[in-house]
């Protein structure tokens, strides 16, 4: 099972990108992301999900392991083979994806290429908590106040939105000046730092 190759480019274009390791090239599918991050030629290294089927073995790549791992997360929805998977990340940056999964914008995801409503909802349905969790603020876990510290929770909110994808001095400035009710738990706080990035 191959998950990382480095080696060098022999070939590159929009929708896969061929890897010379030691003489032997290696056919790899990309999404749009990737592509745009890798150079023309010189050393790559692709984190990898290889794909077997009954008739034949395929591999994907991928510039980051946060590209690569939303594309397992994807792939294990019932409708949304490898092909669509990397279709949504051709247009939708990884950290936006997650946003859009942990805020039920349905309306966001029916926007992109192949994804229609039902799809959407679908994604929504069996995503949103798994996206939550990795972000490191399942849902409930704790309140703001409750005795644990005072900074605590809100320590953890910027551990999430770090984990998916924002930049922590931008994520800590929206957390300073968002409007928190009293008693909101951990994920309504971050529903409401997501939507001000979002913007």
């Amino acid at each position: 099972m191959i998950s990382l190759l480095t080696g060098e480019v022999a070939y590159k274009s929009i929708d896969h990108i061929i890897v010379d390791v030691g003489g032997v090239g290696y056919r790899l599918h990309i999404p749009l992301s990737t592509y745009y991050a890798l150079p023309d030629d010189g050393t790559v290294r692709l984190h990898v999900h290889t794909h077997v089927r009954e008739d034949a073995i395929h591999l994907f790549g991928f510039f980051t392991d946060d590209e690569k791992a939303m594309f397992l997360l994807l792939i294990t929805i019932s409708g949304v083979g490898p092909k669509l998977a990397l279709n949504i990340l051709s247009h939708i940056p990884t950290a936006a994806l997650r946003t859009a999964l942990a805020e039920g914008d349905a309306k966001r995801l029916a926007t992109l290429p192949g994804i229609g409503k039902k799809t959407a909802e679908r994604l929504i349905l069996e995503l949103r908590e798994k996206v939550v969790r990795t972000a490191g603020a399942p849902p409930g876990a704790a309140r703001a106040g409750d005795g644990k510290g005072e900074n605590a929770p809100m320590e953890d909110i910027l551990s999430a939105l770090t984990n998916l994808g924002y930049k922590e001095g931008l994520a800590r400035k929206v957390l300073e000046t968002l409007e928190i009710s009293p008693g909101a738990g951990l994920e309504e706080i971050l529903k409401g730092a997501l939507k001000v990035l979002a913007k």
